[in-house]
């Protein structure tokens, strides 16, 4: 039983749209793909697997056999604990797709053992945040060029236990924690759609709107670290427990959909999201000067400098 879960009503058509949807092959991203299919989008399946995400672009069809007006499926290979891979994915993009009307950051891991990308980040802050934050900035020109578009980042209402510790983003000083990690990186979410947000209306760009979101507790493979965070039969204990209030992948994308097509949330920008509307995040979600912050210091840690050129193609 579910005792709430909101739909997304907008029926908007995405003929002629592009979106690119991270994590994919599986989960709400999966769901969120087979959404903007049926309403005829061109979806660019990004997922570190491309045999799954095949295999899931295949199930889609097949869901799909008789309708109409359906869109197209492609395929890119990303893996965001690379920002070797990031470049490469969109830069493969950039050069494939004449447009990009929707980017959704829906991929990432949740509570994993201690680890590092192949940069050197802890794994959830490098592949939740920097993975992400990457991605968008070199995607970001042909999304301005896109207008009207939209950039969907997949939060959580974990990110109110979170804090960022700037002097210990990747838990190189401090006892290594799992749940808080992925706090920090689910609060940086939050605070990099905040910082976008500003910039993109700073820079006085219309027509480029950014969102962020808690989907709500999920039944989707995101929990498959638990057993090896904690202990073996964590995933199914968290189960048990938490059966009840868990939703389904169909119903965990609906926030996702709702701050991709429709038409009210188009008119608002920066803000964060729960059950198709809008909610406040966390104190430490709000702090302008954390926001600047951490855009600054991702800038630096992925590669990109202070001086790069955001808003244009230059770099």
């Amino acid at each position: 039983m579910r005792f709430f879960s909101a739909k997304c009503a907008s029926t908007v058509r995405l003929d002629g749209k592009t979106a690119v949807v991270t994590g994919s092959n599986t989960g709400i991203g999966k769901m969120t793909a087979l959404d903007f299919f049926k309403r005829g989008a061109r979806v660019v399946m990004a997922c570190r697997s491309t045999d799954k995400a095949n295999a899931a672009a295949e199930d889609i069809r097949n869901q799909c056999q008789g309708q109409t007006n359906t869109g197209e499926i492609i395929i890119k290979e990303l893996d965001l604990t690379s920002l070797n891979s990031v470049r490469n994915c969109a830069n493969d993009i950039l050069q494939a797709e004449e447009r990009i009307d929707l980017l959704i950051n829906n991929a990432g891991v949740m509570v994993c053992p201690e680890g590092k990308t192949k940069d050197g980040f802890e794994t959830q802050f490098g592949t939740n945040h920097l993975g992400h934050f990457l991605f968008t900035l070199l995607l970001l020109p042909k999304i301005i060029k896109s207008t009207p578009s939209r950039i969907v980042n997949v939060s959580s209402q974990a990110h109110a236990r979170g804090r960022m510790n700037f002097d210990d983003l990747n838990f190189e000083k401090r006892p290594y924690s799992a749940l808080q990690a992925y706090a920090q990186s689910k609060l940086a979410n939050i605070l990099f759609t905040k910082e976008l947000a500003s910039c993109i209306t700073d820079a006085g760009i219309e027509g480029v709107t950014v969102y962020s979101l808690h989907p709500g507790v999920i039944a989707t493979e995101l929990g498959r670290h638990l057993d090896d965070t904690y202990f073996w039969g964590s995933r199914w204990l968290a189960r048990i427990l938490f059966g009840m209030f868990m939703k389904t992948p169909e119903q965990g994308a609906q926030t996702t959909i709702y701050c991709a097509v429709d038409e009210h949330a188009g008119k608002e920008t920066g803000l964060y999201y729960s059950e198709c509307e809008v909610k406040e995040p966390s104190p430490e979600a709000k702090k302008e000067e954390d926001a600047k912050k951490l855009w600054n210091i991702s800038l630096k840690l992925v590669g990109l400098g202070e001086n790069y050129k955001i808003f244009t193609q230059e770099k």
